[in-house]
């Protein structure tokens, strides 16, 4: 019979505290910093979010009638075109690319962890694309999926 050992706890924190040091003092995280202050600092940007935002109001005020309030066309198409305008916006567009640069980071990090213990673990990820890639149920049963080995 195999014997377990106790996890030191200690030791596991002041690790976790070094790879978390390791992560901010990351390209990613450097990046996503300075975009993140650029975009903050682009007065285009937030003016077009202030107007977004007065705009998302009216846009769920008519959400409550659906389709039948007169102004329903009209107002989700000037919500979307705004939110449209703020998505092309160099500034915003960096800030993105940032984002999912940091976000697949954390995402490759945490399967690392997980799929030390187990395979079988899901790890959440705000790109669907990561997430299908290495995930399933892991039961290969009636929903025809099976745990995918990362390659």
């Amino acid at each position: 019979m195999e014997t377990l050992e106790a996890v030191d706890m200690t030791q596991l924190i002041m690790e976790s505290h070094e790879l978390s040091t390791m992560i901010n003092q990351s390209r990613e995280v450097s990046e996503y910093l300075e975009a993140k202050r650029q975009m903050e600092a682009d007065e285009e940007v937030q003016r077009l979010l202030v107007v977004f935002e007065a705009k998302k109001e009216q846009y769920e005020e008519v959400q409550r009638f659906g389709k039948y309030h007169p102004d329903y066309n009209h107002i989700s198409k000037e919500v979307r075109e705004l939110k449209r305008n703020i998505e092309l916006r160099d500034s915003v567009q960096a800030f993105k690319r940032a984002e999912d640069a940091l976000d697949e980071l954390l995402y490759q990090v945490s399967r690392t962890i997980a799929h030390s213990v187990s395979e079988t673990i899901k790890v959440p990820s705000n790109n669907p694309f990561l997430e299908a890639q290495g995930s399933g149920c892991g039961t290969g049963g009636s929903c025809g999926c099976s745990v995918k080995k990362p390659s």
